[in-house]
């Protein structure tokens, strides 16, 4: 099953990296080669210097679009609005998407020419689901589909994300930024998404890297199980969450203060954390039956593009494990807003908050 900014959609896609949409990707790498562990580069997205989230430029049919690097959304989408604004018509497809809102049929679209980086892509069929918390001229979204058989950096501090093959690398640091201090390690979870653990009060926390995510997100029980709620002194209302399929339902979240979060070699004291029942609605009908089923497996914890801009991450899979080095700022920024019952000023919810639904 799955996703993007917050979908799930019930077929079996098996692709990786760019095989995964078919990206032919112009010249060859040069390598880096110690004993026998070889680095190749494969590619370098600039991103957008004024987006909180990993955005870069690409063009589907010569039109300029938006395209947001989701690691937590399971698949490739393309959003339905941008198919209007770009002129994509939408097919009918029994797939269907599921966000915190409920479930959504989707849709696919038939993209003569999709450029992305340096490669092309000719004839992509590709679903067409839902909205998200994005700025309009995001039209892609880049789910993790893509990067399941590369190793991906993220280096937000200089506005670049990064694509490597890495060939032999057993037992070798690939953090190659480190020179000065060790960079901290985390095993990752084998499988089609990015899941690591990480600790918080003292116990052991399962999160989601999820670049599509302006924000850290505990889950609601889970905040509970480590002692913070809604009541807890303290604690204050971190905003309004909308679904990803059109806005349909709305999710209260709040902000806590938390005693320790460790990931890895770093520990953070007395964080103040969001938390929300993210995956309350998180259901879906199997065909042929009117009872709604809840999905299994969705993570305790969201580590969102506020923890990817604190820090410089290597996401290593031909490893199994997370590279990370501390670059500046708050980890998790809290600025208390609005809950969903109070009136609202006119004004947006501010960034960081987290697209809705996990993948």
């Amino acid at each position: 099953m799955r996703t993007s900014g917050g979908f799930f959609v019930k077929r079996c896609i098996l692709s990786a990296a760019a095989a995964a949409i078919g990206l032919a990707l112009a010249g060859n790498a040069a390598a880096a080669e110690a004993g026998k562990c070889k680095v190749g580069r494969i590619a370098e997205w600039p991103l957008r210097a004024g987006s909180y989230r990993p955005v870069f430029d690409g063009a589907i049919n010569g039109q300029k679009v938006g395209i947001l690097i989701d690691t937590g959304s399971a698949m490739n989408l393309v959003r339905r609005s941008a198919t209007t604004r770009l002129g994509l018509t939408r097919h009918q497809t029994p797939d269907r998407v599921i966000g915190i809102g409920g479930e959504e049929q989707a849709e696919y679209v038939h993209i003569e020419e999709f450029r992305i980086g340096e490669g092309v892509r000719k004839g992509w069929e590709v679903l067409a689901a839902g909205e998200g918390s994005f700025s309009d001229d995001i039209a892609v979204i880049l789910g993790d589909e893509y990067f399941q058989q590369v190793d991906v950096e993220f280096d937000m501090a200089h506005n670049a994300v990064r694509l490597y093959e890495t060939r032999d690398c057993d037992g070798v640091s690939l953090a190659y930024w480190a020179t000065t201090e060790p960079a901290g390690e985390v095993p990752i979870e084998s499988g089609s998404k990015i899941r690591l653990t990480v600790s918080i009060n003292g116990q052991s926390v399962r999160a989601g890297l999820d670049s599509g995510s302006s924000a850290s997100m505990l889950s609601k029980p889970d905040a509970a199980h480590l002692g913070v709620t809604p009541e807890s002194p303290g604690t204050v209302a971190g905003g309004c969450i909308l679904d990803g399929l059109g806005g349909r339902r709305q999710l209260d979240s709040w902000i806590g203060q938390f005693e320790s979060f460790t990931v890895g070699n770093e520990r953070i004291k007395n964080p103040k954390i969001r938390f929300a029942d993210l995956w309350r609605n998180m259901v879906y009908t199997e065909t042929g039956s009117r009872l709604p089923t809840r999905l299994a497996g969705q993570p305790d914890m969201l580590l969102g593009a506020d923890f990817l801009r604190a820090h410089r991450v290597l996401v290593a899979r031909s490893q199994r494990k997370m590279y990370f080095t501390y670059a500046g700022g708050t980890v998790f920024p809290s600025n208390p807003w609005k809950g969903c019952s109070q009136p609202s000023s006119g004004k947006s919810t501010p960034d960081p908050l987290p697209k809705p639904a996990e993948k």
